[in-house]
């Protein structure tokens, strides 16, 4: 069978968990297909676990954004075709028009359906067009504060503030009054590339938040049913599903409807996702955008289908049609998915302490197996590679996908995997996610977009509780769960006469090299490499020395970005305002003597392309402040950033 467009070479121009499943996809391919990968020099683990054909280095993980670098990349290296996953360029416009120019595919609808869907308020006119509902929103974009306002108080608080084009969750704000505007328009901006925002009524009390996977050729349009991603946090996914638990069918199929009739007006190619709120308790749905791209929740629709959706699209760019991929008549009659599948993300982050970045290695994931059990991941904590978060890339660690029979047993199914999952070196959101699963609403399904924020310290306490469990039953001595992926037992053992000789050789100095030996004399607790106690022994030609050795794994390597010109701050001195995460420093907005006042915002940190607000815990007259010397400064959780005169002001 012959296509119009097959590849000979595919370029994956992204990184993390989806670069490994695109190439996984690729490489599974009945028409062979060499597959390239790029990476930068501190991140490379997609290409160790997936393993493409060529793996290309690229100067920076800014790179991934340079359109002229990677047009001229991919034509250095005759590739025909990029996928760019998801984030990155996914939904850019212009990408896919310089590729095409180049003769390059970019695996999407193309740069006319992506200038149209890309751009929210495109997409609301699309879907006024096609007869479907809408909120009340601004009709031009603005970066203005005045307008805004304006806008905001016609339609009556609370109103969402929204980035134009991009920005995904990040680009959005929720606002119920006016004191919170401006910051909101301005977090909103510095997520859009085009630096301007809109404005709508916000539906929240009860919406859900439901999506509706589209797949086209070009000429028909077909669905894949439906995901639930109601389990948000600041319009962050946490934990999605497929199908809904929404008990009115009649409902998800019109809102189904509503999608189809907007993709099919556009002709729509590829994968996409159109997305809406939705109120089961009065009927009420409203289209919120069009995602042209392929999912971070892709995987369960995958499992409750049957069909895998990377090697769909890729074959669709190819030239194939809906009837040749076997996809005809989805959607037509068919019956509801007889399967239901959660996904949950694991990200390195903790949730007690504002959902700050946990920076550091990842020593160990340990993921129970199973009938009905998927992890998508990148991480591998063993290799010459182990996966290391910092502050500019996105934290997902994995995905851990559960599908059974029924809803319930989705549910227990979840519960189990998490209370057995293990991992090492970061902080994550896994006791979030064991309290989520956990509890009695979440089983029954009464969730809307709110609910997780509104039930967070009760979710979290569960969670704790489940870990608490967890940790009592333990594994039994000397038996480990399998570890995914080929993470390191850390169950070490060591044995008298154990020692270890360590050779320090001057870098210029002519100096011969000094032999010393470090001999341990008796383990005291062996729970390495999350902890370890000995007592060691230290010699040197010239000496012999006793020393108690205490080894603790740490959360964050935040330590390690303090640099000669960072002062450690002190969390009990009242005087000073310390850090309280680690990241890239964007822009101080306080100077030496000047009044600081309670919860002003005095700092703003980049963590994962996100501006996080950093506010004064006190009041007070800054007696100093740290200055940046660089546009954009990596900085540690713990960091001073302002100390405060004596004469302070507020409660201490």
């Amino acid at each position: 069978m012959t296509f119009s467009k097959p590849f000979r070479r595919l370029l994956v121009a992204n990184r993390g968990e989806i670069a490994v499943r695109i190439i996984q996809a690729a490489r599974e391919l009945s028409q062979p297909i060499e597959v390239y990968a790029l990476y930068t020099e501190d991140d490379t683990s997609h290409c160790d676990t997936a393993h493409p054909d060529q793996a290309l280095l690229i100067p920076s993980v800014a790179t991934y954004l340079d359109i002229p670098f990677l047009v001229h990349l991919a034509q250095d290296h005759a590739i025909d075709a990029i996928h760019p996953g998801y984030g990155f360029l996914s939904e850019s416009a212009e990408f896919a028009a310089r590729m095409q120019d180049a003769g390059i595919t970019v695996i999407g609808p193309g740069s006319s359906v992506l200038a149209r869907t890309g751009d929210k308020l495109q997409a609301k006119q699309l879907a006024r067009e096609c007869d479907v509902p809408v909120l009340p929103a601004m009709t031009q974009p603005t970066a203005d504060v005045a307008e805004v306002r304006a806008f905001a108080r016609q339609v009556k608080y609370p109103v969402m503030v929204k980035a134009v084009d991009g920005g995904g969750g990040r680009g959005i704000r929720l606002v119920y009054g006016e004191e919170q505007l401006e910051g909101a328009v301005r977090g909103a901006v510095n997520e859009s590339p085009s630096q301007t925002v809109f404005v709508e009524k916000a539906a929240v009390k009860g919406f859900r938040h439901v999506e509706v996977q589209v797949v086209g050729d070009g000429v028909e349009v077909r669905h894949l049913w439906e995901r639930d991603c109601s389990v948000q946090r600041r319009f962050q996914k946490v934990v999605e599903m497929a199908p809904s638990v929404i008990g009115d069918r009649g409902l998800v199929q019109r809102v189904v409807d509503a999608a189809l009739r907007m993709a099919r007006a556009i002709r729509y190619r590829s994968l996409g996702t159109v997305e809406f709120l939705v109120n089961e308790g009065n009927g009420e749905f409203y289209f919120l955008e069009i995602n042209p791209r392929i999912q971070v929740e892709h995987t369960v629709t995958e499992e409750v289908t049957g069909v895998d959706l990377v090697q769909a699209q890729l074959r669709l760019a190819m030239g194939y049609t809906l009837a040749q991929l076997g996809l005809g008549d989805v959607g037509l009659a068919t019956p509801t998915p007889t399967v239901h599948s959660i996904q949950l993300r694991l990200c390195a982050e903790d949730p007690r302490n504002q959902f700050a970045l946990s920076v550091g290695k990842v020593t160990e994931l340990v993921v129970p197996g199973g009938h009905g059990v998927r992890v998508d991941t990148h991480v591998r904590a063993a290799g010459a590679s182990p996966v290391v978060v910092g502050a500019q890339l996105d934290n997902l660690l994995a995905k851990i996908i559960v599908t059974a029979s029924t809803w319930e047993g989705a549910v227990l199914k979840a519960r189990r995997v998490l209370a057995d999952t293990t991992v090492a070196g970061v902080r994550t959101n896994l006791e979030l996610l064991r309290g989520i699963v956990a509890q009695e609403d979440f089983l029954a399904g009464r969730i809307d977009t709110q609910w997780l924020e509104s039930s967070l310290d009760q979710v979290l306490q569960q969670g704790a509780s489940v870990s608490r469990s967890a940790r009592t039953q333990g594994p039994v001595q000397g038996q480990r769960p399998s570890v995914l992926p080929s993470a390191p037992s850390s169950n070490l053992l060591f044995r008298r006469g154990d020692a270890w000789s360590i050779n320090l050789t001057p870098v210029e100095a002519s100096e011969q090299s000094q032999q010393h030996r470090l001999q341990l004399t008796r383990v005291l607790r062996n729970d390495f490499p999350t902890s370890l106690a000995a007592d060691i022994e230290y010699q040197t030609p010239s000496s012999s020395t006793a020393y108690r050795l205490e080894l603790a794994a740490t959360s964050t390597s935040a330590s390690a970005l303090f640099s000669s010109a960072h002062r450690r701050g002190d969390m009990s001195n009242p005087r000073h305002i310390v850090l309280p995460l680690s990241g890239k420093l964007i822009e101080v907005l306080v100077s030496a003597g000047e009044h600081v006042a309670e919860n002003q915002v005095i700092a703003f940190i980049k963590q994962m392309k996100m501006e996080v607000e950093v506010r004064s815990p006190r009041a007070g007259h800054a007696q100093w402040v740290y200055e940046m010397e660089d546009e954009e400064e990596d900085v540690a959780e713990g960091m001073l950033l302002v100390e405060l005169t004596d004469g302070l002001q507020g409660k201490l």
